[in-house]
């Protein structure tokens, strides 16, 4: 069963796409028509390339890997930042620190560092310092957070990357497909397809686009986390299970070595009565 619909898609506006002059030619297979100077997209292609991606974004959430989304723009921040929390994905809705995936361990360590001062804070290490000297430090805290703060729990490079816009996040495409890491985006008709692993062609712009479109995605990682849980409890279960059986064959096996020594020891109580 398809995850998402024509009609909802049309209702929530994907299939507007760019002026026909700011065009990118390599969207051409995705654009249905034009209409009174703007492209229209193709809205078929946009549910089955929803479907495959939201596919795709299952079984790397069911593996237990984590999915990054990116998107710094006005009109999607704080959808992303919603649906991401809501699955417990990290995000990046600020500024994108440059060298983010290509030179992880650094931030690595300015999300440790943000870490340290809240732990140097509570211990009362800062007591003693200047009114001055307190303020820089919440100052560089409150930087951290605002930028670092939602992937404070990324402990390694994610396996897939979420964007909308692929040009302004055009940082983060070059730096995905350096380090060879998928990505999936909403691409519209201004932008190019060709970096991008799974294309979702629909309007970037429109806040309800993009809503109805993470909604579909999100759903399907939610799915894939169910799943994981659910295997994980079976494994579980089933360990459990065979914990008793390998116990009673122990306990069957040293049955039949205390028979066998009490055996030896009524043949040699017997040589001793017959010597």
């Amino acid at each position: 069963m398809s995850r998402t619909n024509f009609d909802t898609l049309l209702e929530a506006g994907c299939h507007f796409g760019h002026l026909k002059r700011k065009w990118n030619p390599a969207m051409a297979p995705y654009i249905f028509m034009e209409r009174n100077g703007i492209h229209i997209i193709d809205l078929h292609k946009t549910v089955a390339k929803i479907d495959e991606a939201a596919d795709a974004l299952k079984q790397i959430a069911k593996s237990g890997k984590k999915i990054l989304f990116v998107a710094t723009k006005k009109q999607a921040k704080q959808v992303v930042a919603e649906k991401a929390a809501s699955i417990n994905m990290p995000y990046v809705i600020e500024r994108w620190p440059g060298g983010m995936l290509t030179n992880f361990p650094t931030i690595r360590k300015a999300v440790k560092k943000m870490a340290n001062i809240d732990k140097l804070t509570a211990d009362g290490t800062y007591a003693n310092l200047s009114k001055r000297e307190v303020l820089q430090i919440s100052r560089q805290r409150a930087k951290l957070e605002k930028n670092l703060g939602s992937i404070a729990d990324l402990t390694r490079l994610p396996s897939a990357l979420f964007v909308v816009d692929v040009m302004k996040e055009h940082i983060a495409v070059r730096e995905a497909n350096r380090l060879g890491i998928p990505v999936f985006a909403i691409v519209d008709t201004n932008s190019n397809p060709n970096d991008i692993d799974f294309v979702i062609p629909a309007n970037d712009d429109a806040n309800k686009s993009v809503e109805v479109i993470l909604e579909a995605c999100c759903a399907a990682i939610a799915e894939g986390l169910e799943e994981r849980k659910a295997e994980k409890v079976d494994t579980e279960a089933a360990g459990e299970g065979e914990a008793p059986k390998g116990g009673r064959k122990r306990s069957a096996k040293a049955r039949v070595e205390k028979n066998d020594e009490a055996e030896g020891a009524v043949e040699v109580t017997e040589t001793a009565e017959e010597a």
